[in-house]
């Protein structure tokens, strides 16, 4: 991707020689977690002025839905599913599945038109894992992605083929020192 700019005296287009491409980040570890530095890195960006999308697929209880999303500040965006309890088990209620296939449905959309520089996907790899998102059509929506947005993943047991595509990889780990 080239940037280009237009200059106000001339209407010329600039050029610029270089490309910004986004990246595709992991935050893993062995237990369910919320990865506060995750959360912190997206309210520092946010604040800083980066259109921000924080989704969280798995968390309900607060009837959200994607077309009500939480505004934290002007330019960060929070949404999880319109569900009235938090997802744990692959069985789900027909209306619960909706909701959850609206959601990544909505996320996809909205990343492809570039409303958002940084995406963060809480607890991914959890839906992946108990069969409610298929693992295919993440990697199809990560290679297909504007290369330019970052995408941040969160959530245990991370599978090897997102591993393998991630530019940077946090493994997340409880030591406990007597």
């Amino acid at each position: 991707m080239v940037v280009q700019l237009e200059t106000p005296s001339t209407n010329q287009t600039l050029r610029l020689p270089y490309t910004v491409e986004g990246l595709i980040q992991v935050f893993t570890t062995s237990h369910r977690n919320f990865f506060t530095t995750v959360m912190a890195e997206a309210l520092r960006i946010a604040g800083q002025g980066t259109p921000v999308l924080v989704v969280q697929f798995l968390k309900g209880g607060i009837h959200q839905g994607c077309s009500k999303p939480v505004k934290l500040g002007q330019k960060l965006d929070w949404i999880r599913c319109d569900l009235p309890r938090c997802i744990d088990t692959p069985h789900l209620e027909d209306s619960e599945n909706e909701s959850l296939q609206e959601l990544w449905q909505h996320t996809q959309k909205v990343v492809s038109s570039l409303k958002y520089s940084l995406v963060v996907l809480d607890e991914l790899s959890l839906a992946i894992n108990l069969g409610l998102i298929p693992e295919a059509d993440v990697l199809s929506f990560l290679a297909r992605r504007p290369p330019n947005i970052d995408i941040i993943l969160t959530g245990p047991e991370m599978p090897k083929s997102i591993l393998d595509i991630a530019d940077q990889i946090t493994e997340i780990r409880c030591s406990h020192r007597p």
